[in-house]
């Protein structure tokens, strides 16, 4: 039975992953046990390495320094240790990646769409990691910067599990889990790997049965369909739209994140099942935990968040959303997307505020 063909972003990984991302991700693996086994002390210097190999193969020597690039950019303008102005060259750096000019010039360099879509999803996902590093530069006191040199930089940026697609996972986490040496036994990794892969080999026979017999894409590519049913049959569309996207990212976030844990590193948690979700609060804090933490620690908190005004959580709420919005591609459709969102926050926390008024706390 053919597939629903609409949902690029899986087609367009799953294609990936059989011709050369599963492959690389195996080599990754090899080495790091190897390195875990042998040279424990040397380990996130191994897999720098082949991170970067990994990145040159599949990237080519151009896409390789575009990525090298922005990380010696952002670490130079860390050296300042200014937040601004760290944001700013971030925003510049990601804003490249729009200017249609340059985007001719980077296709001009692959022979076909799928490969410069490759550079540009992993060069936008870079940006987020860049920019963590270079925050946490910003706020480490002087005694502290031998932990933040641009070797460790480095080390983040190529870490190939987290690099095409993420998750995202903010660098004092991976530092300190990258530094901690502990006990390593081959019969737990072992049966952690298996495990795993059973469990993503299951995620993915349940998205593979959605996407070839569902066809909810298609359905929603096609005014015909939708404007005949009925709000009943809308709403099982949206929601079944929403449970695939669910199970996707389970197998997306899921193979890297059982490779963090191979690696000794603690990777976000899964996505919630978006059934057992009833608040955009919810949705946001839960769905994509790496995303979420990046949001908090970088902007939402440094602009004064709950703990400020009114209008100061207003304004650290939007800055958040405008962020998101921007950074996944900022067309028209992605900033009323980010507007409903921080609007549903806004009303959601606005009900909890008022509720929590010891007068409508006596009437209730």
């Amino acid at each position: 039975m053919p597939q629903d063909p609409m949902d690029f972003e899986w087609s367009y990984w799953i294609e990936w992953g059989r011709e050369r991302i599963l492959w690389l991700l195996a080599g990754h693996l090899l080495v790091s046990q190897m390195s875990r086994l042998l040279v424990e002390k040397y380990k996130p210097w191994c897999l720098m390495v082949y991170g970067m190999a990994a990145c040159w193969l599949l990237l080519g020597i151009k896409g390789f320094a575009v990525i090298l690039l922005h990380a010696a950019i952002s670490f130079a303008v860390a050296q300042f240790q200014l937040s601004l102005l760290t944001w700013l060259c971030s925003l510049i750096l990601l804003s490249t990646l729009r200017i249609p000019a340059v985007e001719e010039t980077k296709r001009k360099w692959y022979e076909t769409e799928n490969e410069y879509y490759l550079l540009l999803f992993t060069v936008s996902v870079r940006c987020l990691f860049c920019t963590s590093f270079s925050l946490e530069y910003c706020w480490r006191a002087p005694a502290q910067k031998s932990s933040h040199s641009f070797p460790w930089m480095l080390a983040y940026v190529f870490y190939y599990p987290t690099f095409h697609n993420g998750p995202l996972v903010n660098f004092d986490e991976f530092s300190k889990q990258m530094r901690r040496e502990e006990a390593f036994s081959v019969k737990t990794n072992l049966s952690i790997l298996i495990m795993g892969i059973i469990r993503i080999f299951f995620w993915w026979c349940l998205a593979e049965l959605m996407i070839h017999l569902m066809y909810i894409h298609a359905l929603y590519s096609s005014a015909l369909p939708l404007e005949s049913a009925s709000y009943w049959a809308l709403g099982g569309l949206a929601l079944a739209q929403v449970l695939f996207f669910y199970v996707k990212y389970l197998v997306l976030y899921g193979v890297p994140g059982l490779l963090l844990q191979m690696d000794g590193l603690k990777p976000p948690a899964l996505p919630c099942c978006v059934s057992l979700m009833h608040s955009f609060t919810k949705m946001w804090r839960s769905f994509d935990v790496g995303l979420h933490r990046f949001l908090v620690r970088y902007i939402y908190v440094p602009m004064g968040g709950s703990q400020s005004s009114l209008l100061g959580t207003l304004l650290s709420t939007a800055l958040t959303f405008a962020f998101v919005s921007y950074w996944h591609g900022g067309q028209s459709y992605l900033w009323y997307w980010g507007t409903l969102n921080w609007l549903g926050v806004i009303v959601e926390n606005g009900t909890k505020r008022i509720l929590s008024i010891s007068l409508i706390q006596d009437l209730i």
